[in-house]
């Protein structure tokens, strides 16, 4: 009998195909836009957390000052020594890697090409903290450290400005007022929340101390990056952190931390679930649309029981039950959802994976959420198709022949 009343339903709407494809454009469109946005929303969230992973292993930066930009720092506040990034390395257990940090922004000069760049002062370990790796040439190591080497690492950015398509191992850079042999070249690592990553020159701190900036304090680390360990609780961490280096900077029980601790989880985790709540509520205005395909199903079918009126009398003449129009009725309304709903994953397919070339995310195609919202697609259809089925099957046999 289903089998039956499945194969009425494909007949009828076979015979009116544009008012059926009408019919169900409320459908399509409300299960490819739940789609769409669910989709790129994931997409984005894993675009996220991929771009703050790549600041970092597990990482968590120490910077002067009360908080990030103009209204986070204030003047006065001393930067950290060396031997702070030591000490801390000494007494806190879960600390995988720590290294000391000196940035500068200088000219920097090859040729005839000129350009103010980022120039880090640092330790090789600053390398495997921020999952650095190498395109070309060498990474600067201990010997160079110790020895005040004049040599450096460069970012993409800075080869394409500096150098063009050619080869910069070996070549020499002019930086500030001191003469710097290239080494290495740094694996592309694109944009980030914090700007182009790959717009940077990488030289051994004590380089960058005796021949760009020259070292009048000892005070003259202005950022310490720290690796923890894997599966360290990163608040507990950073309570430790915040503890020792309280003390190390005098401060009393009724001051503030004139320091600010990054911990790049931590924002990964934030922005995820930020994005997440707004692919839900953008999901959730997009669902409205599958209401209205719902409504419109429901208005079309009860058109379709008066024009076929004359027909149910018949049905019901000859010996067909009220359940058997009934279900007739609502087959159909669930096939026009059904058929919606196909036709929304489809579209959904399509929109989905030429939008994340666009906007430059992942394309996660889940099927879980396909199947989610085909099967919403089919309630609509029993929601809105039942009223119209009803009506039919409740009609009188004698009423419905004498129908025109």
């Amino acid at each position: 009998m289903i089998w039956n009343a499945f194969a009425l339903a494909l007949r009828e709407i076979s015979r009116n195909l544009t008012r059926a494809f009408l019919t169900v454009l409320g459908i399509f469109i409300g299960v490819a836009s739940i789609i769409t946005m669910v989709t790129l929303g994931e997409g984005a969230t894993l675009a996220v957390k991929a771009q703050i992973s790549s600041l970092g292993s597990n990482l968590l930066t120490l910077r002067p000052g009360a908080g990030f930009g103009s209204r986070g720092t204030f003047a006065g506040v001393p930067s950290f020594t060396e031997k702070d990034a030591a000490i801390l390395g000494e007494q806190i257990a879960n600390i995988a890697a720590i290294t000391p940090v000196r940035t500068a922004s200088m000219s920097t000069i090859h040729l005839s090409n000129a350009r103010i760049s980022t120039i880090t002062g640092t330790t090789p370990v600053y390398f495997q903290i921020n999952k650095w790796s190498l395109a070309e040439g060498r990474l600067f190591d201990e010997a160079d450290l110790r020895s005040g080497s004049a040599v450096c690492v460069i970012g993409n950015t800075v080869r394409l400005e500096l150098f063009g398509a050619a080869n910069p191992i070996g070549a020499k850079i002019r930086i500030g007022r001191a003469s710097c042999e290239v080494i290495g070249l740094l694996a592309t690592k694109g944009q980030a929340g914090m700007g182009d990553q790959d717009d940077t020159i990488i030289m051994p701190l004590s380089t960058l101390q005796r021949r760009l900036i020259g070292k009048t304090s000892p005070n003259d680390i202005n950022q310490i990056s720290i690796s923890a360990q894997d599966d360290t609780d990163s608040i507990a961490l950073i309570a430790e952190i915040s503890q020792l280096m309280r003390q190390r900077r005098n401060l009393q029980s009724n001051q503030d931390n004139n320091f600010n601790i990054f911990d790049t989880r931590q924002i990964a985790e934030t922005l995820g679930a930020t994005t997440q709540l707004m692919t839900m509520l953008l999901a959730a205005v997009a669902g409205v649309s599958l209401l209205v395909g719902g409504i419109g199903i429901m208005n079309i079918m009860l058109v379709s029981v008066t024009e076929r009126t004359h027909e149910i009398g018949i049905r019901l003449a000859i010996g067909a039950t009220a359940r058997e129009v009934l279900l007739q009725f609502l087959i159909e309304a669930i096939t026009l959802s059904c058929i919606g709903g196909l036709l929304g994953i489809l579209l959904a397919f399509i929109l989905c994976y030429a939008l994340a070339q666009v906007i430059q995310v992942p394309f996660n195609f889940n099927a879980q959420i396909n199947l989610i919202a085909f099967l919403f697609s089919a309630v609509v259809g029993v929601l809105f198709g039942y009223t119209p089925a009803r009506r039919a099957a409740r009609l009188n046999p004698i009423d419905a022949l004498r129908h025109e």
